[in-house]
């Protein structure tokens, strides 16, 4: 059974069309007219081996928020989609990942119910031209639409492009983990029998 996705929204901000294959081999076409977060994407589906396609337009004449916000949608609904009813799965994944100074870790579970515990201050408001505090409502938009506990903590960090860097990757990596087939449990990976909520 292919693991795959197709995500179009639209609406008067954002229009958006996502493609996910979680048996992919890491390859990527980005285009969100946020130049960093095209960066993030692009290393994020190389770590997490999948390939991802997003195609968005977006007011920025406003501010990046709406493309920022809408694109985590858009990715958590196609990782919601893809996992199916996750029969097979390990369900659980978890990374500690160094970037130069920086070093965070990333725990994953896709249980269907959602939660995110975000520890991950950025001390800089801009990298580049990229608001820093849309790196949360990026991963809080994801895991709301995922339906999965996200936790993100970043032990300490200097520099606010590492920091951001350190935290697509070591999400990308958890959920690489989290996503693999688990031999050993060939089916829903809870004693409920279901892992919708």
């Amino acid at each position: 059974m292919k693991r795959t996705s197709h995500i179009q929204r639209q609406t008067a901000e954002t229009k958006i069309n996502l493609e996910l294959n979680l048996d992919g081999t890491g390859q990527s076409d980005i285009n969100t007219g946020v130049g960093f977060l095209d960066h993030m994407l692009t290393l994020f589906a190389k770590h997490a081996v999948v390939d991802l396609k997003v195609h968005a337009k977006g007011d920025l004449q406003v501010d990046q928020h709406h493309t920022v916000e809408d694109t985590g949608i858009c990715l958590g609904m196609a990782l919601r989609e893809a996992l199916g009813n996750k029969a097979g799965i390990r369900r659980y994944g978890h990374f500690t990942l160094p970037m130069e100074e920086t070093l965070v870790t990333v725990a994953i579970d896709f249980s269907g119910r959602f939660a995110l515990a975000y520890q991950a201050p950025v001390p800089a408001s801009k990298i580049g031209d990229f608001d820093s505090e849309l790196l949360e409502d990026f991963w809080q938009s994801t895991a709301a639409n995922a339906l999965c506990n996200l936790h993100v903590l970043l032990h300490y960090g200097r520099n606010s492009h590492h920091i951001a860097e350190a935290i697509f990757k070591g999400t990308a990596r958890a959920l690489r983990m989290a996503i693999e087939a688990d031999p050993r449990m060939p089916g829903v990976p809870s004693t409920k029998g279901t892992l919708d909520g």
